[in-house]
C-alpha cells in the first residue's frame, strides 16, 4: 500500500486521492492553500455574502448544529461576530453522550437562538441502521443522511435562503477541492461521499418494514424547491483558515465547550456527543479500509506543522487496532451477535489493504507503521514549529453505556444544571 510521502494517508483512502511525483497526496496540497491565501480577504468575502442575507426574513440563515466542537464556532462567527440572527437546526443521531446533550443545551442557552431539534423514532433508526450495516456495512448512515438532509428541508419549508456549514471535511482530508473553488453543499456530494452512494430512495425494504413513506424525512429537497427559494449552502472554510484545535480551545474559554477522552484517538475534542463516531463506527472503519479516526486527527496535525510524521505513526501505533468497548450495547440494542456483525462486515472489506490467512482470519497487510522510513520523506517533510497539547475538561457527571442511549436532554442550562453545582 502507498502512503503519503508528508502525512500518513493510504491510497485506498475512501474518499479517494491522489499522489504527485514527490509521494505527496492531494489532501497536504491543497492544505498548503492555507499558507498562501490572503484570509483577511476571504474573510471581508465571507461578511459581503453575509451582507446579502441579513435581514431578508426573521432568520438570515440556518446554522446546523450539534454537540460537537464546530457548531460552537460556526454560530460564534455568524452570531457573535457578523451580528446574524441564525436558526440552529438539529437532526438527533440518537447514540447521545450525556457530555454531548450538555454541550448542546449550552450552545443554545449561551448564544440565546432559536433551536428546532428533530428525532426519527427509535424503531424506524433501528431498522435503516440494520438496512445499511446489510447493504453497505455502515452503522451510520442515518445520522450522515439526517445530519446533512434535515437542514436543507428545513431551509426550503421556512424559505431561508442560506445555510452556514462548518469545513469540507472531504477538502480538509484529501484536497477533492481548492479553497478557491468555493465549493457549496451539492446533493450530488452528499450522496456519492457522505452516504456512500445510497440516498434516501436506497433504503426502503419492505420485508423489513421500511416504506417508501418512512425515508422521505431522509429526501433531499429536489432542485426546484432549492432554486424556488435560492438556497445556497456555504462552508466557512472558505473563508477563515481553518484550525479545528485553536477553535475548539476559543470555544473552551469563552463558552464552557466540554472535551472528553476518545477510546480511539488522543483528540478528546472530536465525536464527544456520540458513543460510536469515534468507537465501534471508527473500528469499522479500520476494519473496511485499515484505518481511522486516529490517522485523520494526525495527519492534520502534521499539516499544521505540530506533530512529525514518526509522532503520528506512533500514535497510529497506540490507537489504531483498538476494539471498541462501545461494541456490546450497540449489539443488544440492534439484535445481532458480534459474528453476524463481522459477517456483513467482511464483504466490504478492501482486499489491497485485508486478506484471509490459511485459517480464515483476516490479516491486515499493511499499516503506517511500516512506513517509517519511505523514500522521499525528507525530501518533502514539514517543520513541527507548535507544541500544541490537547486537554481534558472537567468532567461534569459519568455516563456510563451500560444504561443505554439518551435520545433527549434538557433545553436550558445553568450552573445547577446535570450536577454542576451541588444545591
Amino acid at each position: 500500500m502507498r502512503y503519503c510521502t508528508r502525512c500518513i494517508y493510504p491510497e485506498n483512502h475512501p474518499l479517494n486521492i491522489t499522489f504527485d511525483d514527490e509521494g505527496v497526496c492531494s489532501g497536504c496540497r491543497v492544505h498548503e492553500e492555507k499558507d498562501r491565501l490572503d484570509w483577511n480577504e476571504r474573510f471581508q468575502k465571507l461578511g459581503e455574502i453575509f451582507n446579502d442575507y441579513h435581514h431578508r426574513g426573521y432568520y438570515d440563515c440556518i446554522v446546523p448544529v450539534n454537540g460537537g466542537k464546530d457548531s460552537y464556532f460556526i454560530t460564534y462567527i455568524v452570531k457573535v461576530v457578523f451580528k446574524l440572527n441564525p436558526l440552529l437546526v438539529t437532526y438527533n443521531i440518537h447514540y447521545n453522550t450525556k457530555v454531548g446533550i450538555r454541550n448542546l443545551a449550552n450552545l443554545v442557552t449561551k448564544f440565546d437562538c432559536d433551536h428546532i431539534h428533530y428525532t426519527v423514532h427509535p424503531e424506524l433508526v433501528k431498522k435503516l441502521t440494520h438496512l445499511s450495516i446489510k447493504k453497505m456495512g455502515d452503522m451510520y448512515w442515518h445520522c450522515l443522511a439526517g445530519m446533512q438532509t434535515f437542514p436543507v428541508q428545513m431551509a426550503v419549508r421556512l424559505k431561508i435562503p442560506l445555510i452556514v456549514w462548518g469545513v469540507h471535511g472531504w477538502s480538509d482530508q484529501v484536497g477533492m477541492f481548492s479553497h478557491l473553488d468555493m465549493v457549496e453543499m451539492a446533493k450530488k456530494v452528499r450522496e456519492e461521499h457522505g452516504l456512500r452512494g445510497f440516498d434516501a430512495e436506497d433504503m426502503t425494504e419492505e420485508a423489513m418494514g421500511i416504506a417508501a413513506e418512512d425515508v422521505e424525512r431522509f429526501r433531499y429537497p429536489s432542485d426546484e424547491e432549492i432554486e424556488a427559494v435560492g438556497l445556497r449552502g456555504i462552508y466557512l472554510g472558505n473563508f477563515i483558515r481553518w484550525d479545528a484545535q485553536k477553535q475548539t480551545e476559543l470555544m473552551i474559554e469563552k463558552y464552557g465547550y466540554e472535551s472528553a477522552e476518545q477510546e480511539r484517538t488522543f483528540n478528546p475534542y472530536e465525536t464527544v456527543d456520540c458513543f460510536h463516531d469515534g468507537g465501534l463506527h471508527d473500528y469499522v472503519k479500520y476494519l473496511k479500509y485499515g484505518f481511522g479516526k486516529v490517522t485523520d486527527h494526525a495527519c492534520r496535525d502534521i499539516r499544521l506543522k505540530r506533530m512529525t510524521r514518526e509522532e503520528a505513526i506512533d500514535w497510529v501505533a497506540k490507537y489504531e487496532g483498538k476494539k471498541p468497548k462501545d461494541m456490546d450495547v450497540f449489539l443488544k440494542w440492534i439484535g445481532m451477535t458480534e459474528r453476524e456483525l463481522m459477517e456483513h462486515i467482511d464483504p466490504f472489506r478492501d482486499r489491497r489493504i485485508y486478506e484471509k490467512d490459511s485459517s480464515g482470519r483476516w490479516i491486515l497487510k499493511d499499516s503506517a507503521v511500516n512506513h517509517r522510513n519511505d523514500p522521499g520523506v525528507e525530501a518533502v517533510r514539514l517543520e513541527k514549529i507548535e507544541e500544541r497539547k490537547y486537554f481534558l475538561t472537567k468532567p461534569v457527571e459519568s455516563h456510563s453505556l451500560e444504561r443505554g442511549y439518551l435520545l433527549t436532554g434538557r433545553p436550558y442550562l445553568d450552573q445547577r444544571n446535570f450536577k454542576a453545582l451541588e444545591d
